[in-house]
């Protein structure tokens, strides 16, 4: 990782490239001196970053790097934006986009699970419906997917091997639909625990699940903060 350090004039006095090793992260940072004020921007490791320097700075602000209008300007790579989010981050221009658990961490996890479950449960439908289609058997609709009728479509197919990869589709059908009600119910058990949740439900159209993600994905600063027609929170 890239790291550039301003001091309170604005002057770079310190750029490095280290190893994203959290002792060595934290070794560069108590080895600066003063209030240490720090930027980084959201992305895969944002969260466990967030974590492990909480605790050793001043401040930190998580920016969202689609704001970031500074950065698209002129040569970029790694040593270039490093210095160009230091510069946003004091002259305050960057918007946070995370901070911290705020006892969301759990509901956040589970969100991913339940939609990435989601996706593949879809991956699989469209599997199993381009078997009957590759050889001529009309599918439309879901009855296909039906365990109620599956013997009398697997019986559409007259090849062995097809039929028997159609069966192993079927079996990751029922195992994906299990686990994603598990999930589901793990979900909504966790979302009834926030009020911004129930809050949310009262929005026209927003169903449960919906609010759960909205939730997730769209946290609002404080739990009291006002929500408007957009979701947004003030503030």
């Amino acid at each position: 990782m890239s790291i550039a350090v301003r001091n309170a004039a604005g002057k770079i006095v310190m750029e490095s490239v280290i190893e994203t090793k959290a002792n060595m992260i934290l070794e560069f940072i108590d080895g600066l001196r003063g209030d240490v004020h720090v930027t980084l921007e959201e992305g895969t490791w944002s969260a466990w970053l967030y974590d492990l320097l909480k605790p050793h700075v001043t401040e930190l602000v998580v920016c969202d790097p689609r704001r970031n209008a500074l950065l698209k300007e002129g040569n970029q790579n790694d040593r270039v934006d490093a210095r160009k989010l230091a510069e946003l981050l004091q002259n305050n221009q960057l918007r946070p986009v995370y901070h911290g658990d705020h006892g969301l961490r759990t509901l956040k996890e589970l969100v991913r699970s339940y939609l990435t479950i989601s996706k593949d449960l879809s991956r699989v439908m469209t599997r199993v419906k381009a078997i009957y289609r590759s050889w001529g058997i009309p599918c439309s609709g879901t009855q296909v997917y039906s365990a109620r009728h599956r013997a009398e479509w697997l019986g559409k197919i007259r090849e062995p091997g097809v039929r028997r990869r159609a069966e192993h589709y079927y079996q990751q059908l029922d195992a994906l639909r299990l686990l994603r009600l598990e999930v589901r119910k793990d979900l909504l058990a966790e979302s009834k625990k926030h009020q911004v949740w129930k809050r949310l439900r009262q929005i026209p159209c927003v169903g449960p699940i919906r609010a759960a993600v909205l939730l997730a994905l769209c946290r609002p600063r404080t739990a009291s903060a006002p929500i408007d027609s957009c979701g947004r929170t003030a503030g």
